[in-house]
């Protein structure tokens, strides 16, 4: 293998987002209040890693809520969830936590806020996301789930003139505007959020990708194979003709992806740790010697309120 001088250069932003940050949060100050065992239904966010410290800390992660005992201190993860899964929880008298997302929360009361007049409502996301599963139960209306444009034709709601649409957050602007198009061309009177209420975080990880990927041979996103957001980051970089990686952490590397190469971009989904990154550029540092650099890009500064009940605590990680 060539040992010319590899250029590495990290995206910004990348990894945490504030969502994300607020709700591996909301884990811990709760085992630090109430003490472990604190029960999480589902991952809190789509990371093994964090999954796997949270669990060694006390954390327990359920699949559904009849599987926590009565009273137990009980946390939704930041996808949300739906109704019936609240009125579990309150029927078995578990103790909730809501560490679901302020802006997926915001994508609920927008839909809601639709089908109390009367509209149906289309959701723009992935059938089988935890998000998406959380917003349809939400909705007490028809909702219409499609993710391509091809399935806009197929749309059949009760009335063409009552029509609105959300969208999943982990989906940018870039990614739902042919959609919406298309929406919009054969339904006109449909309505839907300004393009402001998109999630940030989503938006500004893929622009920071799609400048990366411009300059360098090789994509490297750091994130776990369930997460539609860093899937998203990868296939940017594929669609822009690079050969393009998800992997888990460093473990993941293969050295052969190197060969040849003189300059790799390196970034992450909105909840993977940067500790992960940086375990990334090391491993590379092994085989090559290396140059590593953080390209100019938007600093993020949004910070989440945390639930009232936890907040007062002592120490961020």
């Amino acid at each position: 293998m060539s040992k010319e001088k590899l250029r590495v250069v990290l995206a910004e932003p990348r990894g945490f987002c504030a969502g994300v940050d607020r709700a591996i949060e909301i884990v811990e100050r709760a085992l630090k209040k109430f003490g472990p065992p604190v029960y999480v239904r589902h991952e809190i966010v789509h990371n093994k890693h964090v999954v796997g410290r949270l669990r060694d800390m006390g954390a327990v992660f359920v699949d559904e809520v009849d599987e926590i005992p009565a009273d137990a201190v009980t946390i939704f993860s930041a996808h949300g969830v739906a109704d019936r899964v609240e009125i579990e929880a309150s029927e078995r008298g578990l103790d909730v936590i809501d560490a679901t997302c302020p802006l997926v929360t915001k994508v609920h009361k927008e839909g809601q806020r639709y089908a109390k007049a009367g509209m149906d409502v289309v959701l723009i996301g992935h059938a089988g996301h935890p998000e998406v599963e959380g917003t349809m139960g939400r909705i007490s209306g028809p909702v219409h789930l499609i993710s391509k444009v091809e399935e806009v034709k197929e749309l059949a709601p009760r009335d063409p003139e009552q029509l609105a649409y959300v969208t999943q957050t982990t989906l940018s602007l870039d990614d739902t505007r042919d959609v919406i198009e298309a929406l919009q061309a054969r339904f006109p009177a449909i309505v839907g959020p300004d393009v402001r209420n998109i999630c940030y975080a989503t938006q500004n990880r893929q622009s920071a990708v799609r400048g990366l990927v411009a300059e360098v041979d090789v994509l490297l996103v750091v994130g776990a194979e369930n997460s539609s957001n860093s899937n998203r980051l990868r296939e940017i970089g594929t669609e822009m003709g690079k050969p393009s990686y998800l992997i888990e952490d460093a473990d993941s590397l293969e050295e052969a992806w190197f060969d040849g190469v003189t300059s790799i971009g390196v970034s992450a989904g909105a909840s993977a740790p940067e500790n992960l990154v940086q375990d990334v550029v090391e491993q590379i540092g092994v085989w090559r010697d290396t140059s590593v650099e953080t390209m100019d890009g938007v600093q993020e500064n949004v910070r989440f309120k945390l639930p009232e009940v936890l907040r007062g605590n002592t120490a961020r990680r």
